[in-house]
Parts: C-alpha cells; structure tokens; sequence
C-alpha cells in the first residue's frame, strides 16, 4: 500500500510539473464546473434546450473571459459583464431582421472590443464578452420574444460562473503562486534527477539524456518565468516579492549550470557548452567512454543524490539533523580546502554541487523564513550571512514604465482596424457560402488575431485553426451519429470536449480547434440543426474567416514578420549588453546593481523573439535555408543568455562573500564582448550601419600577467573565465547568420592605428 501511495506521488509530481501551478486544470475545471451547474439550474427551472445551450455558452465565456489576477477585480468585471451581455443579446435580437444594420453594428462591436484591449484586463474580458454573447444570439436564433428567457439564461449563467469561481474552484494570487513555488520544486528535482543520470550514461544513452535535460531545463525556465509574472499579486511585499524572484533566479542558474559542468566533467573531449545547445549538435563524447569509478566520481553520484533529496524535500519535513549535515557537506564545496582531489573538470562539478546548494538554502529562507541554525558548520553559516547582506542590500526599485506608442502604431488600434476590416471581407465571403451561417467566417477572423502580433503568425494560426477545424468536423461526424437523440450523453461529451479545449489551449492551437468543433458538431444536434452539410459548410467558412484575417493583416497596416522578429532581435541584444555590461563591471568591483533582474529582462525578451519566429520555423515554411538559420541565431542567443546569467549569479556573490574577491582585469576584458554586441545590434536596427566584430586572441590570454595563463581556483576570474570565453565565442557566432563582418583583433588595432 506505501508502494502504491509513493507512485501515486510521483505520478501527481510528473503531472504538477507539466501543468505549473495547475494553471491548466484549475482552467478546465472551473469552465467545466460552471457549465455543468448552469445545465442543473435551466433543466430544473424547466427551460429548453436552446436556451440551456445559450446558458452554458454564456457560463463559458464568463468564466474565461475573466482573468483579473485580484480576486476583488474579478468580481468587479464578472459584475459589469451580466449588463454588458444583456445588452449585447438584446441588441442581437432586436437586429435580426435588419440585416444593414446587424452588419453594421456587428462591425461596430468588433472594433470596439479589440480597442478595449488597451484599458487592460477589464477592458479585454468586457470586450470579448459582449462580442461572444452577440454571437451566442445569432448563433442559438435570438429573437424578441425570446428575450425574456434568454435574460434568465444569461443571468443563471453569470451567476453560476461566479459561485464556481469564487466558491467551488476559488483561485487566489497567494493560492496559484504557492502551486507555481511547488511546481518550480518539483521541476528542480526533476532536472537534478537528469543530471544524475547523466553522469553514468553511456554512448548509446547519452543523446536522449541530453535532450531529457534541455526539455526540464525549458520547463523549469518556464515555471520561473510564470512565478514572474505572479509576484506582484500573490505577495503583498514588494522587497519580498523581489527577494523571492532573486531566490528562484538563483536556484534555476545553478540548477542549470551544473548540468553544464556535468557534461564537462564527464567528457573526455572536454563538452563544448557552445555546439551543444545549438541544433543537432554532436554529442561531446568520446566512442569508448565508460562510467568511472574512482573515489571522486562515486562521491560526486552520492553528492548529486543527496542534492536531490535536499531539492525534493519541503523545509516542514526537515526534522532530525540527517539533512542538516548533508547541507553542510555541499555548501562545504564552495571552500577549495574541502574540494576531493581529481581533474579541474571534477572540482568544478563539485563547486557546482555547492552553488546548488546554496541556492536550494537561499530559495527555502525566502520561502519559508528563517530555520534552525543550531547544527550548521561554518561554511553553512557564511552562506547564510551572504544572504542576509543580499537581503539588506535588495531595495525596491520601480520598473520604468515602456513607451507607449500613440495613433495607429499603438497594437490595438492597429489590430482594430486589421480586425474591422478582416471581418468586413469574411462577413461578405460568409454571406455568398451561406445567409444563415456566415458569421462563422467572422468568428475565424476574429480568432486568428488574437494573441499575434505580425502577418506570419496570423497565417499559421489560421492555418492551426482550420487543420483542426477539418479533422474535428470529421470527429463531429461519427460523434453526432453515434448520439443520437440523447441529449444528456450530448451535453456530458461537450463538457468533456470543453475541458479538453481548455487544457490543450496552452499546448496546440489546432488541437483546440478540434475539440471545439467536434463540441459544436454536438451542440447543433442538439439543436437539431445537424447534418453533414453543415459541418462542411463550417470548413468552408472557417476557411474564408481565415484567408480574410491574413489578406487584412497583410493590407492594412501590416507588421511584417521581419520587422518585428528585428524588433525584438534589437531589444535581445541591447539586454545582453546591458546584463553582460553590468555584470563584468560588478566583478571588477564596480557598484553593485539589481544583475538577476536585467538577466530575466533578458530571458522575457528572448521568449518573445523566440515566439515571434515560429512562422519563420514552422515545419511547412518553404524556406529551408531561412528556417534552419533563425534556428540557429535563437540557439546562439540562448547559449548566450545562458552564459550572460551565470556571470550575473557569480557577480551577484562578490559583494558579499569573504572568500571570492572582485578582479578589475575584468573589466578590460569585457570590452570586447560589449563592442561586439553594439555593432550587432547596430546592424540590426540599420543596414546601412559600419563597424566590425572583432575576434582574434582569447579571454584567458587578455589576462595573461605572469606569461603561465592560469588563474587560481579560488578567485572570480577562474569561476567567470570559461562563461566569458564562451559569451564571446557566442557572440562573435552571432555575426555569421546576421552578415555582420568579422575582423581578427589584430587587423582591427591596425586599422585603427
């Protein structure tokens, strides 16, 4: 039974890991939920079927549409939306029969609901309820005389989703923080658990650890990310708030960083950090590598285990003094007398065991408080006094504000125009197809222009969409005849497809699509307006929806791909140089400054240039070249962020600690690297731009004093000398796939000369 119970834990840890903080479930659930009450009320208060069908519809967009992060700003919108859909229902019916000025104020409502966007989440959800609750009433047939029981469907709806979102599926900023926390540890364990896997995997092995590590190292960047974007809300704190994302920064570093040593230490080649991230890189392993078992390696599989437990292990549970001395052992590996004797590249994986160490003991004081100190040896006290100098040190700092663009340039002016004018096109194509059914074609374009930013993404959105459209129609097809008459099996399916729509949105567009339009093969049986002809004619008009969206995108005040994927590629940039800037100026003693807050700049930047290029990448582009280069550019920009943070993190410890002192050779040596970045970034934003990347001599050789190159273990320079090496390597990769010229530092000091 203790068996049965410890697999049934590790299984829920595998599944809160690929959901961080439940977001996805709690999503489903709460949908699910307020449309099964909203059934239970309309069936007994004796309503029929249409307007059961308008009730979990409306129940449905009242609960998505909503996601104000404070619960008392939830309540506020979900209030001013009953009013808001009365409206729009009343006018829907009210218009039927004046089809001029339908289209008109349907036209009307769509330009305004995209506008509101820029009033932010309350002006979202308002939005795109009053334009879904207009579709609801063309879509269940809204007519005066049907209004009065329509109100009551509404208002049942709203009220339902409001008793699911505040009582029976509540959600609190404090609430999903705490599960993004569990998450993160949960992911951090994971990864850990790769990376000891991957100290004893042989050739054969080696590839899909790999790639195992790269996907948890995505996914717990992820969760860090998440719990980013929630710590304003679920901490009333601000200097906590801001402690906590310093902590969790921390901890994914190190985590992360490890990996990298491992594969270092184990390598007989020694790993080249740089090739490794990028596509299809070799494996950095010699052909007749066997695990080793000398002392230093059987001590560093004990070590990673017991890091493991130390990750795995909530603070509650830390009774006895068991855990206490498997702490101190790591954190004792920051001191180079406690190092075991072995190759550089062994020590190194042991000093990386107690950076990780000490982040797992910085993110559970943030979390957790302050703990029992009674057992700690030295090197677990010093740890303990850098982090409360980190924590005097930490001040709030506001965040400048972004410059908000004005008139047309500003994203949702432009995407109401592009929307208005999309919808236009696909409301006369729709009309052609169909007189009854046109407004399907209006959905589509309304779609495809949610969450995009550029013509290429609205194209593959609308061509994810119609994909699912026609495989999910197909589905509605064996679903509808298998049904039948029942209508309660009818409606458990649809709250199954719901559910699902709701949990794979995040994952797959198309996959979404396709339970939505299996869900509406299911709706229109019940009411009894199914038949084969009508699933095809929703192919058809979600096909002209779409093609209307791209022609919009691409005609009125178009953003094409390039020039955004430039855009952000400038700002990537201009944040490597701020983070790389910062950093090397800390390690050569230069004032301190907030170093893991430009480095997740640096990571917000990168995952939206690495979002804008999937039109560039996705797998039915025709341009191969192009496709295989944006790959490798992201890959290079994220080995390069890779390196970028973990000079941040050591630069975060020279500050504060007693035994890494600053070298201001450093600075010297970064020179290079913020030059090189500025001609790229200046090549980026003009063409026409002059300039040079310069290369030549390495890092290590820039430092060279005493002619031997080597620089002792225990210095800032020895811990930041391999990371700046590859950050420079990383950037002078860059020029290749940008054009930039390439000079040999040599012949650039002769030029200058």
């Amino acid at each position: 039974m203790r068996a049965v119970r410890r697999g049934g834990a590790r299984l829920w840890d595998r599944f809160a890991a690929s959901d961080p903080g439940l977001l996805r479930l709690t999503a489903g659930l709460r949908t699910v939920s307020a449309i099964a009450l909203t059934l239970v009320v309309l069936a007994l208060l004796g309503t029929g079927v249409n307007h059961m069908v308008a009730g979990a519809m409306t129940a449905m967009t009242a609960t998505f549409a909503v996601k104000d992060k404070v619960v008392r700003d939830q309540a506020v919108t979900l209030a001013l939306g009953l009013p808001v859909s009365l409206v729009a229902m009343s006018l829907g019916a009210l218009l039927t029969s004046q089809v001029v000025a339908g289209d008109l104020f349907f036209i009307a409502l769509i330009f305004g609901a995209v506008y509101c966007r820029r009033f932010g989440e309350r002006g979202t959800a308002l939005g795109l309820i009053g334009f879904q609750v207009y579709f609801l009433s063309l879509f269940v047939g809204a007519s005066t005389a049907s209004l009065p029981e329509l109100y009551l469907a509404l208002a049942v709806g709203f009220g339902c989703s409001a008793v699911v979102r505040f009582g029976v599926v509540p959600e609190t900023p404090q609430r999903v923080l705490a599960r993004l926390r569990d998450a993160f540890r949960t992911r951090l364990a994971q990864l850990v658990s790769v990376q000891i896997e991957l100290l004893d995997a042989g050739p054969e092995q080696l590839e899909k650890v790999l790639d195992d590590m790269r996907r948890h190292t995505a996914r717990l960047h992820e969760t860090a990310l998440m719990i980013q974007g929630r710590l304003e809300e679920g901490t009333s704190d601000a200097d906590k708030a801001a402690l906590l994302q310093r902590r969790v920064a921390d901890a994914e570093i190190a985590t992360e960083r490890l990996g990298m040593l491992l594969l270092n230490a184990r390598s007989v080649e020694r790993a080249d950090t740089l090739t490794l991230h990028l596509p299809h890189a070799p494996v950095p392993l010699t052909g007749d590598w066997r695990p080793a078992e000398d002392d230093a390696t059987i001590a560093l599989r004990r070590d990673l285990k017991a890091l493991h437990l130390l990750v795995s292990r909530p603070a509650a549970r830390d009774g006895g003094t068991a855990v206490a001395h498997i702490r101190n052992r790591l954190l004792g590996y920051r001191d180079e007398e406690r190092l075991p004797s072995a190759p550089s590249g062994i020590q190194d994986a042991f000093r990386g065991i107690g950076e990780a160490a000490r982040s797992v003991l910085g993110l559970r004081l943030a979390l957790d408080g302050p703990q029992d100190e009674s057992d700690d040896s030295p090197a677990t006290t010093r740890s303990r006094e850098e982090f409360d100098a980190e924590d005097i040190a930490l001040a709030s700092s506001e965040t400048p504000a972004d410059e908000e663009r004005a008139g047309l340039q500003r994203p949702t002016t432009r995407a109401a125009f592009q929307v208005s004018v999309g919808s236009v096109l696909a409301m006369v194509g729709g009309e052609f197809l169909s007189s009854q059914r046109w407004y399907w074609a209006v959905l589509t374009c309304w779609v495809v222009f949610l969450n995009t930013a550029s013509t290429g993404e609205i194209l593959v959105k609308g061509y994810r969409r119609l994909l699912g459209t026609l495989l999910g129609a197909v589905a509605g097809v064996a679903l509808a005849g298998l049904v039948g008459d029942h209508t309660w099996v009818s409606f458990a399916l649809v709250l199954v497809f719901i559910f699902a729509m709701f949990f794979t949105a995040p994952l797959s567009y198309a996959v979404m699509s396709f339970f939505v339009t299996a869900m509406l093969g299911l709706l229109y049986t019940l009411l009894n307006s199914y038949s084969f002809d009508v699933l095809v004619l929703r192919i058809e008009e979600t096909a002209i929806g779409a093609a209307c969206g791209v022609i919009a995108a691409v005609l009125v005040l178009p953003v094409r791909t390039d020039r955004r994927t430039d855009e952000l590629l400038g700002t990537v940039l201009e944040r490597l140089g701020d983070v790389a800037s910062a950093a090397v100026e800390q390690l050569s003693g230069g004032p301190a400054s907030d170093l893991l807050g430009k480095a997740r700049s640096l990571d917000t930047a990168l995952d939206e240039l690495r979002d804008s290029t999937n039109p560039l990448t996705y797998p039915i582009t025709p341009l191969r070249g192009r496709r295989q280069t944006v790959r490798y550019l992201v890959a290079l920009l994220e080995t390069c962020a890779y390196h970028a943070r973990s000079l941040a993190a050591t630069a975060e410890l020279v500050p504060h600690s007693k035994t890494v002192a600053a070298d201001p050779r450093l600075h010297r040596a970064g020179q290079r690297i913020a030059h090189n970045i500025e001609v790229l970034g200046a090549y980026v934003g003009d063409e026409g731009a002059e300039g040079e990347v310069e290369s030549g001599a390495t890092i290590a050789s820039t430092l060279r004093d005493d002619g031997s190159g080597t620089q002792p273990s225990g210095t800032v320079t020895f811990r930041v000398l391999r990371h700046l090496q590859r950050l420079d390597e990383g950037v002078v990769g860059l020029a290749r796939p940008l054009d930039v010229p390439v000079a040999d530092r040599a012949e650039s000091k002769a030029v200058r000369g």
